[in-house]
């Protein structure tokens, strides 16, 4: 039943972002542009450096990528998470807890970003021209990118969520949501060892970037297991705690 919901829900929202056709494309024209200009300071940097710890303008380009079409997955189909926490210190929720629906589900599904499909365009061009956009790869590449959309979802539901304790944070969850994306495009040969657990657990984003790379590098299938495993670990995570601060949301602009 939910997921019969859930797909109305996200057809109804993708026919009405895509009902004004020029916000439309210019909306995922410019998230092109800009991706790509971010793309193009790494293009620079190796004109005039080989490598990275063994990471080259390959690599890079398959990292951004993968990191700009999990996120362009994430906000298509769960666009609602970025007003997560203006919802809850506002009340807004009580139309959502009125109906037989999964609520986090219904939130998340109630909105799509237009700016997605920008990434998902800017996401694949950079795979393809990396070289690691094969028939080989075409399976693992759909693993790893739903499993980096999951985490990245996951993390947003996450900050989002502490609202439910910590009141007025919409800002600051959008920071740390950009916070993770800026992390995610940066090889983790970059960082000493602390940092890496640092990027592995409280801020994720080594399972967006950096391991799906690791594996189209290696070919090592528990690279490929251990991404999988944090999306699905992150994404019951991210569940848990939006459940237990809904049992302290109160109606009527109210945090017990």
């Amino acid at each position: 039943m939910n997921y019969l919901f859930i797909k109305e829900l996200l057809k109804t929202n993708m026919r009405a972002s895509m009902a004004l056709k020029g916000a439309f494309v210019l909306n995922a024209f410019f998230m092109v542009i800009n991706n790509l200009a971010f793309f193009t300071v790494w293009w620079v940097f190796f004109t005039q450096f080989k490598n990275i710890n063994g990471w080259g303008l390959a690599e890079v380009s398959a990292m951004y990528g993968i990191t700009a079409f999990s996120f362009g997955i994430a906000v298509i189909l769960a666009g609602g998470a970025r007003d997560l926490s203006k919802m809850v210190v506002d009340g807004e929720l009580d139309s959502y807890l009125v109906q037989p629906k999964d609520v986090l589900l219904h939130i998340l599904g109630s909105k799509s970003q237009m700016s997605g499909w920008g990434d998902l365009v800017s996401g694949f061009f950079l795979i393809a021209v990396s070289g690691y956009l094969t028939w080989a790869n075409a399976i693992p590449l759909i693993i790893l990118n739903f499993s980096a959309a999951a985490v990245f979802l996951s993390f947003r539901i996450i900050v989002h969520s502490l609202s439910f304790w910590l009141g007025p944070m919409e800002n600051l969850s959008r920071q740390l949501s950009e916070f993770i994306i800026t992390f995610s495009a940066y090889p983790q040969t970059l960082f000493n060892t602390y940092f890496k657990v640092f990027l592995f657990t409280i801020i994720p984003a080594g399972f967006i970037g950096y391991l799906p790379v690791k594996y189209l590098m290696e070919k090592n299938i528990f690279l490929l297991l251990g991404a999988f495993l944090a999306g699905v670990f992150y994404l019951l995570l991210a569940r848990i705690i939006f459940m237990q601060g809904l049992k302290r949301y109160e109606s009527g602009n109210k945090i017990l």
